[in-house]
């Protein structure tokens, strides 16, 4: 299974559409990416390695010769690690000093002026050869996505954690599972299925079709160009698509990662109903909507009753019990970052987090659990026990520092190092403690 890492970029480094769009969408998901700890001595990127990598992806993209989107994915590359400070170029790097995000993001960056597609090397490293180039491309793809149009500010989807939610959507992947494998009239009526179990689900949550449409579009889009054009053959990309719904079914949290799956599925029942829809599809589109139109189709009639063909009652069960699990985990989640004291910084700078097991407490945020890492003029974060992002994106938190002195603050699983020109002091609630700029 592809385990999934959610990286926002830093401003600073981005081109101006790219900004542009990270300023309206603080909590986009730049990619969902495998998670592989690693030794120290491993974390050092290895030139020879890095430039073989460099030159598995180069093949694809010339293989590919722009046809699909109209435009060469080709890009300058730079895999790092920030550990080591430690990187390799596909390209002789820029005079001057590095992005600062180098080797905190996988995300195309701005850098001397060109349009990179940046790495962390321990993400890349680990990947099996399919997964990285699907990863490699997939943020090329990103590179030129507002070039193509198609970069749509996403919302926030969190009603994929409800158990209503995560019933319907399982569904929906079962069912484009089996439009996949099928051809003719069997592959229609699985994509009718899962067309009435999407319309269920957002009959359910109208508020959230937006956030949905959004994100299956900036990320969707992406994760199939990294399916297609990492796959050998048509069968091998279907094959790859199987293995992300397959596997996507089992994740913990579908908040930050849904698209990852149901784009790659229908950009592929496209590619065989509606050959160059690359080339036609629009930032406003809805991919489901646009499967239904190729195949002049519409949902099946009764939702409920198709539900029993997918293993619905299985499902159903297996939400129920998730769900009794995480009111009681809620309950301890909002001890802890909520209602406990806590340290409140800026949701601004440079994040990596893994997305694995992450929990949405409704109205207030999503709390991240594994490695977590976030730099921004405030300082540098580095937490393993869970950092609450807020809903709108604006702060962050974490259980309230145990140790302070003049420019680290830690508490439980975390330590915080402190930005020239700003401070930690005592917050308005008693026990809290805020990261605020320094009055001159």
């Amino acid at each position: 299974m592809t385990n999934m890492l959610r990286s926002d970029l830093d401003s600073c480094v981005l081109s101006p559409a790219r900004r542009r769009e990270m300023r309206s969408a603080m909590t986009r998901t730049a990619v969902f990416l495998l998670l592989s700890f690693v030794l120290p001595a491993d974390a050092q990127v290895d030139e020879d390695r890095a430039q073989r990598f460099f030159k598995e992806a180069q093949e694809l993209w010339e293989r590919d010769g722009g046809r699909r989107w109209g435009v060469s994915l080709g890009a300058p590359m730079v895999i790092a690690d920030m550990r080591t400070q430690t990187l390799a170029t596909s390209q002789r790097a820029p005079e001057g000093a590095r992005p600062r995000v180098l080797g905190l993001v996988n995300a195309p960056i701005e850098w001397g002026g060109v349009t990179w597609g940046a790495y962390m090397w321990d993400d890349v490293v680990n990947r099996t050869p399919r997964e990285r180039n699907e990863l490699l491309l997939h943020e090329l793809f990103h590179g030129v996505q507002s070039r193509l149009g198609l970069m749509v500010p996403t919302g926030a989807t969190e009603h994929l954690d409800a158990a209503d939610g995560r019933y319907w959507l399982r569904l929906e992947w079962r069912a484009l599972a089996q439009a996949l494998r099928e051809s003719g009239e069997q592959r229609n009526l699985a994509v009718r299925d899962a067309l009435a179990f999407r319309q269920a689900r957002r009959t359910i949550y109208p508020a959230n079709v937006e956030g949905e449409r959004a994100q299956e579009i900036t990320e969707g889009l992406a994760a199939y160009t990294g399916t297609v054009l990492a796959a050998q053959t048509a069968a091998d990309a279907i094959a790859s698509a199987l293995d992300l719904l397959t596997n996507g079914e089992a994740g913990e949290s579908f908040v930050r990662t849904f698209a990852y799956m149901s784009g790659p599925a229908y950009g592929l029942l496209l590619d065989e109903s509606s050959p160059g829809w690359t080339r036609r599809v629009r930032a406003t589109d809805d991919l489901a909507t646009l499967v239904m139109r190729a195949l002049a189709v519409q949902p099946a009639s009764d939702a409920t009753a198709a539900a029993v063909r997918y293993g619905g009652a299985e499902i159903r069960a297996s939400e129920q019990q998730r769900k009794q699990q995480r009111e009681e985990r809620l309950a301890e989640l909002r001890r802890r970052f909520v209602d406990g004291p806590v340290l409140v910084f800026p949701g601004v700078g440079g994040t990596a987090s893994d997305s694995r097991g992450a929990v949405v407490i409704p109205g207030v945020g999503t709390v991240y659990f594994h490695r977590f890492r976030s730099s921004g003029e405030w300082g540098t974060l580095e937490a393993e026990k869970g950092v609450l992002v807020a809903s709108d994106g604006r702060t962050r938190r974490v259980p309230a520092p145990v140790r302070r002195d003049d420019g680290t603050v830690a508490g439980d699983g975390w330590t915080l190092k402190v930005g020239a020109g700003w401070l930690v002091r005592e917050g308005t609630r008693g026990g809290d403690f805020e990261v605020v700029h320094q009055e001159p």
